[in-house]
């Protein structure tokens, strides 16, 4: 197959999105500069309990291996279901709607706080190329209430959506709070974005009797060609009326040592949030991205009393088919004699209460 230059760039910024390989055409960025720790070596972040990521070597083993067997998607799998969300909700629920992907509307307290906001239509550096959105954001954008703070984990094109962040910060102004370094990045695209960076374990105060806390994940970071691992990465537990809210938006699974620490930290967990999607080819993602059965054990050992599942059907990343992670998530619970109620799949528009 003849690889042309338009190809290849868009291969690339495939890529950048899935496993943050660095893009060619994107100049150096301005990074982290900040004292060393047991989690950053004075130059770039790591997981002591992690692995560091995939080699160039191994991307292209991956992508243009002889043996690769990667799932055709539908050009779009719209949802049926649209959110329109009110104003505010007061007193001790939590409503929880599902954007798509990685991204959620929670509303609590007086409080409305977004994860991870995409609403850009590809999941990359530029706007023609790259993994492309297969169904329409479960809220639109004009119908977003008030945006108070947003939460965003990492800087992967799928997670952190510079478009997105500069239209919040335009119509609403909120406080956007994320793990160290990617502050620079968000105030280095729009200095409008009202970034406040943290580093793990930091535990931050939202006002209305609402907290999060950054917790450590097993994952990993880049955006540029010269930054990798030069800005953290976090899952979130967010402290609510009705309860705690563990939301991990990107992790491995590995020896399920950071969710069982959640567990024994910041227990008992009402809720997780755990992705279940873009895992194939296991020798490849395995380290940064878990599978059904790896949410389904990280449901177990971090303790939660339900969960809802994230990071799947929207953006094709990887190989798998488009249905592949709902159906083995169904097969992983039956295998763990969970019932299925306990670890719930919505569609983009859909909302749980609790």
């Amino acid at each position: 197959m003849k690889i042309t230059r338009r190809r290849a760039l868009g291969l690339l910024a495939g890529l950048t999105a899935a496993i943050g390989l660095p893009s060619a055409w994107i100049n150096r960025m301005k990074t982290y500069d900040g004292p060393v720790s047991d989690h950053f070596d004075g130059l770039r972040f790591f997981d002591p309990d992690g692995v560091p990521p995939k080699s160039l070597a191994q991307v292209f083993s991956w992508q243009f291996g002889s043996g690769r067997q990667r799932a055709s998607w539908p050009e779009s799998a719209p949802s049926p279901h649209a959110d329109t969300p009110p104003a505010r909700i007061d007193g001790g629920k939590v409503r929880l709607s599902f954007v798509g992907h990685v991204t959620w509307l929670i509303q609590t307290a007086g409080l409305n706080i977004l994860v991870d906001p995409v609403w850009s239509m590809r999941a990359s550096p530029v706007s023609w190329a790259g993994p492309k959105r297969r169904n329409d954001p479960g809220i639109a954008f004009e119908a977003l209430p008030r945006i108070d703070v947003v939460l965003v984990s990492h800087g992967h094109y799928d997670h952190l959506d510079l478009a997105t962040l500069s239209n919040l910060a335009a119509k609403f102004s909120p406080r956007v709070i994320t793990p160290l370094g990617n502050d620079v990045t968000m105030r280095d695209a729009d200095r409008a974005i009202k970034a406040e960076a943290f580093d793990w374990h930091d535990r931050i105060d939202l006002g209305g009797g609402i907290a999060v806390t950054l917790v450590p994940t097993r994952h990993w970071s880049a955006r540029g060609l010269f930054d990798r691992n030069k800005a953290l990465w976090a899952s979130f537990v967010l402290e609510t009326p009705a309860g705690k809210l563990y939301i991990v938006c990107d992790s491995g699974y590995g020896e399920g040592r950071h969710f069982r620490r959640v567990a024994q930290a910041h227990g008992p967990l009402q809720l997780a949030i755990l992705p279940i999607g873009a895992y194939e080819p296991r020798w490849f993602m395995r380290d940064q991205h878990m599978n059904p059965a790896d949410a389904v054990k990280a449901l177990a050992d971090c303790g939660a009393e339900r969960a809802l599942a994230h990071h799947h059907g929207t953006f094709q990343l990887t190989d798998e088919a488009i249905d592949a992670p709902v159906i083995a998530l169904g097969e992983a619970l039956d295998e763990a004699k969970v019932p299925r109620e306990r670890f719930a799949v919505l569609m983009p528009g859909q909302v749980v209460e609790i």
